[in-house]
């Protein structure tokens, strides 16, 4: 898609591209789409400025929650502001059952975020 298409998206359109990407963990298309590379995302865990801030943050819950799956509960959009409230589970048994972020979305880019969310421990489910 095109810049210019791209900043022409609606806030929902830009949210569910970032929650499909999201699931995925295709996080380097979602940056690029997605995100402003200014961006600021407040969260539980810190502060995190920019696309390396980002970038950090991501490797972060990888660690927290290894090869996530993540479950969507409710999402809503209201002109420039998206909510989220998710849960998921990570390779290593760790969950998240109080996932909650919200998006301050404009000209097609996501630029601030905060994201809400407590690591339960676990153990690896066993097959």
């Amino acid at each position: 898609m095109n810049p210019k298409a791209l900043a022409t998206r609606s806030a929902r359109e830009v949210l569910e591209d970032h929650l499909n990407l999201a699931k995925g963990w295709d996080f380097e298309t979602d940056l690029a789409r997605n995100f402003d590379p200014d961006i600021v995302l407040m969260t539980t865990y810190g502060l995190f400025r920019g696309v390396e801030g980002l970038r950090q943050k991501v490797r972060l819950l990888q660690e927290q929650l290894p090869e996530g799956e993540w479950t969507y509960h409710t999402i809503m959009v209201e002109r420039h502001l998206g909510f989220l409230e998710w849960s998921g589970v990570g390779t290593n048994g760790a969950r998240v059952e109080d996932g909650a972020d919200s998006y301050l979305i404009e000209d097609g880019k996501i630029r601030a975020m905060t994201i809400h969310y407590t690591v339960l421990p676990g153990s690896p489910s066993e097959d």
